[in-house]
């Protein structure tokens, strides 16, 4: 069960708006092929009431509704109207899973606490929804009172819940502790369906997953990207990683998909995906070190089965000061050029000069790179920027005038924008849509950053990803001015689809 929507949301800065959540559930459903989704805790929002209904209707009209679950709460019958309200079949009903939590927060005895759920179970199950447990602090229980947690379940029995769910709530326990837990639950409780719920606070939140499932818990819970309360979630792509390689279990997830999904999710959160995060990082299929490129070329003697391919993407070659000579031939290799031992050797000098002061080399860079080394004319510019302004005032839209050269022919246009270079982009994508009937790429990814470290007179260093015909473009402008220096990203990288 993916908790994104829900728990997901509980992350720090994160809120998504409703049409934003329903596309992530069409995402995770559709797409990615999870079992089950939580979208919601229940009460929280009339905008949240929203996001609910839109998703249960979408999903009544997939056959999907089984497979939409909101958090609710013992609370006589309000949450439970609420989802009937949105059309939601399915209830997780948070309850206490520790005797701290039950005497401390509900100040209840346990038998005041099951009479309480009874109650709330009793009432859902009239109106057709189905009702999930979560023993809330459920790891706590274990470790401080599990005696109280034997009892609780077993008044519990018979009631017709179908899965109880087991949070580390606080992100308290190591894979060990988990083995052990669930093993036992499981020896109390041997046809009861259990889930595992992992935080993160201690980095362990896939090894107790993995501990969980080897213990013999048939559900567990993920976010995409690992979002979720404090240190977050147990990632989606890693759970499936893990799962598949290291116990041989086979999900219905469509692993192509994780990339797209963590992407989505990126650009709906605002909170970055770290380059090296396991399988969906923009760095984590990059070969740095050139004896590894090498290795490659030798029988594959870096790969494991975390292939890119399985995942929708591509092993890439890092340029930089750590690159040797196999990382630029893989890279002038997938980029048709081919150059004598002494050249490679030249423009291997120049790309450890430049990472030696930070810059960014990317693969579209190459070309450039080795016809400035080899004293070349540049590659062939057949677009280029006569001239351009960018103005900006308080109170009033950035706007920008285009004067641009394609194949020979000028042609101008003008066009406001929410930045600089936003206006920029708009007024040359009217030149491509209105003059010359073509469609624009599409701007992935912008980042700048100071490449001699700092200095607030360094250059401004800008790199930019695009997608076009389902490609990735990268690349990346330096100049003293931030819009200059993607201005200088975004012409190299329109030259380089005109010449392909």
């Amino acid at each position: 069960m993916d908790t994104t929507l829900r728990d997901g949301e509980q992350t720090n800065g994160v809120s998504f708006v409703p049409h934003e959540k329903l596309s992530i559930a069409r995402m995770l459903l559709r797409d990615l092929n999870v079992d089950r989704i939580e979208v919601a805790s229940a009460r929280v929002s009339e905008g949240e009431k929203d996001a609910v209904k839109n998703i249960c209707r979408w999903a009544r009209q997939a056959g999907m509704i089984d497979r939409i679950e909101v958090l609710g709460f013992v609370d006589g019958t309000t949450s439970i109207d609420w989802l009937h309200d949105c059309g939601c079949q399915t209830l997780n009903l948070l309850c206490k899973g520790s005797e701290r939590h039950l005497r401390y927060q509900l100040k209840k005895s346990l038998d005041e606490h099951v009479q309480d759920i009874r109650r709330s179970v009793d009432y859902a199950t009239s109106l057709g929804i189905t009702v999930n447990l979560y023993l809330e602090d459920w790891s706590n229980g274990m470790k401080d009172s599990p005696d109280y947690v034997h009892a609780f379940v077993t008044a519990l029995q018979g009631l017709g819940i179908r899965r109880f769910m087991l949070p580390d709530t606080l992100g308290i326990l190591n894979p060990m502790q988990v083995g052990q837990f669930v093993g036992q639950m499981l020896e109390w409780f041997p046809d009861t369906h259990f889930d595992f719920h992992a935080h993160n606070d201690y980095d362990l939140a896939v090894a107790n997953v993995q501990a969980a499932v080897m213990a013999g818990c048939r559900g567990v819970h993920t976010s995409l990207n690992g979002l979720g309360e404090r240190a977050g979630n147990a990632p989606l792509a890693s759970v499936q990683a893990v799962l598949k390689d290291h116990l041989g279990i086979e999900t219905s997830v469509h692993e192509e998909r994780l990339n797209a999904a963590a992407r989505l999710v990126e650009s709906f959160s605002g909170i970055a995906v770290p380059p090296n995060k396991p399988i969906v990082g923009e760095s984590v299929f990059t070969q740095v070190a050139g004896v590894h490129a090498d290795g490659d070329n030798k029988n594959n003697l870096y790969c494991n089965d975390l292939l890119p391919e399985r995942f929708g993407r591509r092993r890439e070659y890092a340029l930089g000061k750590n690159s040797g000579k196999a990382n630029i031939l893989k890279n002038l290799e997938e980029l048709g050029l081919e150059l004598t031992p002494e050249q490679t050797r030249r423009v291997t000098e120049r790309i450890i000069e430049l990472g030696d002061k930070k810059q960014l080399v990317t693969r579209e860079d190459l070309p450039y790179i080795v016809n400035d080394v080899l004293k070349h004319s540049a590659p062939d510019e057949r677009i280029k920027l006569i001239s351009y302004m960018v103005s900006t005032a308080f109170g009033l839209k950035p706007m920008a005038s285009v004067k641009l050269e394609v194949n020979g022919e000028v042609y101008e246009e003008s066009a406001m924008g929410d930045g600089m270079y936003d206006a920029f982009v708009r007024a040359v994508r009217h030149i491509y849509k209105n003059k010359l009937q073509r469609s624009f790429p599409w701007l992935t990814n912008y980042v700048v950053s100071i490449p001699p470290g700092g200095r607030t007179d360094a250059l401004v260093q800008t790199s930019i990803s695009w997608t076009y015909n389902d490609r990735a473009y990268r690349t990346r402008g330096l100049d003293a001015d931030q819009t200059e220096a993607a201005i200088k990203a975004t012409i190299k990288m329109l030259n380089i689809i005109e010449n392909e």
